[in-house]
């Protein structure tokens, strides 16, 4: 267990003598020191008892501030041993300093964004991040001014964000490094007010969807919970209690193709190694395996297929997957062998020019490519005179479609590489119809 102390810092000592007080927190021998910006004279502390001397002129105050600094520091480890958080000791600093302080809601976020973007967990970093922007521009919003001049503003400055960080003027430790001297939201200012204007904001000028607005209002509070739970404020004016703000997460249609629909992408004729040729066959490549998602399908190598099987690890979950090649996968695989030098390449192009060393760079280049794909399938959809909204996720709900309630749920359940056979439930309901009609038929035509 770590241990903490008040301390006189004799190593740092102002021009008229004077030492700082330091809090000392050590843990496996490492110390880290967090100062309290209080001077006093070597002669007026006690090192036994840790205490200001009586011949100070403000000890009592000093002490009982020293003490309250003390009880916090105890309070913040003491929770975090009952948690069972295995902090270092810098991470203890940061947690001790945080008690109490005056910390803001962006200088928490971009702690947290940190650390995801640090772990390599770049597409929760950069969502998170953007969330960020979205609530800096509805608290720099002058709701006066005509609506569509500000949404034009907003947009302007979403391009030219963009454009900096594809030309690496600007990088995603930049933003996080900004808004963690941005002091302009306290957690005492997001009550239930500004929970509701924030929710129109998003609606009318940022144009987004009910589902979207609610993964903020979900980062929203995981923040006021973590800022509560580190004495950073507390929970009087917490807008997601009560009679408050609740989030609901709404179910939403989820519609897939048909196997004539998939039968018409199958048989569309393109030219080959062009942009959308390779859509087809990575949107197609999916479906075969149940739905594998995009970024993972981006990601195989050929080192991923053994003996007739695909053996890979999802990427959302890190979950090791083992299928049978279907022949029609293996057709679309027979497509690109030929560009095959070594089992370590990629299947598919995109990825071929990343940079292997950067995960963030792997990162970038998937999510592009993801945008390309999105791009090209609305003009497959065209082109074999689907009206769906074909996109990257309906590979996995065609999948769901067409198999209905064929399958066992256990077997949709490693399909899915679903973690809970309940999530595996509730997304095939989606797709499981004929119960329904059959009733909706011996009503209307008996």
């Amino acid at each position: 267990m770590a241990s903490v102390k008040i301390i006189l810092w004799k190593h740092d000592k102002k021009k008229d003598g004077s030492c700082p007080l330091a809090l000392r927190i050590t843990k496996n021998r490492k110390p880290r020191y967090i100062f309290t910006g209080e001077y006093i004279f070597e002669k007026d502390w006690n090192a036994k008892s840790s205490t200001v001397k009586k011949s100070h002129p403000n000890s009592t105050r000093l002490n009982n501030l020293l003490l309250k600094k003390l009880s916090e520091a105890h309070a913040t480890l003491l929770d975090a041993e009952t948690s069972e958080e295995n902090l270092t000791t810098q991470q203890i600093q940061t947690k001790v300093k945080r008690k109490g302080s005056n910390v803001s809601f962006f200088q928490l976020a971009s702690d947290r964004i940190n650390d995801k973007y640090t772990k390599g967990t770049f597409s929760v970093a950069k969502a998170e991040l953007s969330i960020l922007h979205n609530i800096q521009e509805y608290l720099n919003h002058n709701p006066v001014e005509p609506k569509l001049l500000v949404m034009d503003e907003i947009r302007e400055r979403r391009k030219k964000r963009i454009s900096k960080a594809r030309k690496y003027q600007n990088t995603t430790s930049d933003e996080i490094k900004a808004f963690s001297k941005n002091k302009s939201l306290m957690f005492q200012d997001i009550n239930t007010n500004f929970i509701n204007k924030y929710k129109i904001f998003c609606a009318s000028y940022l144009e987004q969807k009910p589902r979207t607005i609610t993964n903020q209002l979900i980062f929203i509070r995981t923040l006021y919970n973590l800022a509560i739970k580190e004495g950073i404020t507390d929970n009087k004016n917490y807008p997601f209690a009560g009679e408050n703000e609740k989030i609901r997460i709404k179910s939403s249609n989820k519609i897939g193709l048909t196997k004539k629909e998939v039968e018409k992408i199958e048989k569309l004729t393109l030219e080959p190694h062009t942009s959308i040729w390779h859509t087809k066959n990575v949107f197609l490549f999916s479906y075969y395996f149940a739905g594998v998602r995009i970024s993972d399908v981006l990601e195989l190598k050929w080192f991923n297929f053994v003996d007739g099987r695909l053996y890979y690890e999802m990427n959302k979950n890190e979950k090791p997957v083992s299928l049978k090649i279907p022949d029609k996968a293996l057709a679309i695989l027979s497509l690109y062998a030929k560009d095959k030098e070594k089992n370590t390449d990629y299947v598919f192009p995109f990825l071929k020019k990343a940079d292997q060393k950067s995960k963030e760079d792997i990162f970038v280049k998937t999510r592009n490519a993801s945008k390309l794909f999105n791009k090209y399938l609305k003009r497959i959809a065209e082109k074999c005179s689907i009206e769906k909204n074909l996109s990257n996720h309906i590979a996995r709900h065609t999948f769901g479609n067409i198999a209905g309630d064929k399958i066992n749920p256990l077997m949709l359940q490693k399909l899915y590489r679903h973690s809970n056979l309940k999530t595996t439930i509730n997304y095939q309901a989606n797709f499981i119809h004929k119960e329904a009609d059959d009733a909706l038929d011996m009503v209307l035509n008996s």
